[in-house]
């Protein structure tokens, strides 16, 4: 999935704290925290490869359980369409540093509650993880392909 904006379900922010001035201003903007321009040329390289890449909002958590049902629910209902415990701080200590970001997230796993009688299993999304390693690579040697630093 192609990170096109997150929420940040923790209540911690990695500027929390005295401010490094020197890697940044104290409050960031992050209306675009993900590069238009960079989720364009990400779409492009999934289409080239023929990589199906979905466009979604990434929901941050603690963990390291997973989420319940409940849980889900009201993630999607804030408007979250995948779940994970990392990408949104390095996000925002990135724009911080005015460095220009794009993602993705491997999608492992139907949350709990979207297949009825199916237990989650971190060995699972390990597996799952793993089988997308060579289309990951593709997609990213594509993106960088031609690679300029005003790309």
């Amino acid at each position: 999935m192609l990170i096109t904006d997150h929420l940040n379900g923790t209540g911690l922010n990695p500027l929390a704290g005295p401010n490094e001035a020197a890697l940044g201003k104290r409050f960031v903007d992050m209306t675009e925290a993900y590069d238009g321009q960079l989720r364009d040329r990400l779409r492009a390289a999934a289409s080239a490869e023929g990589i199906a890449l979905a466009d979604g909002v990434y929901y941050w958590v603690l963990g390291p359980s997973f989420e319940t049902p409940a849980e889900i629910r009201a993630f999607r209902a804030l408007g979250a369409d995948a779940v994970g415990m990392s990408t949104v701080p390095e996000t925002i200590a990135l724009r911080h540093m005015g460095v220009r970001v794009v993602a993705i997230s491997g999608i492992t796993n139907l949350a709990a509650g979207m297949v009825a009688g199916s237990a989650l299993d971190h060995a699972e999304t390990m597996t799952q993880g793993s089988a997308m390693a060579d289309d990951l690579a593709r997609l990213l040697a594509r993106f960088l392909d031609g690679w300029t630093d005003d790309a």
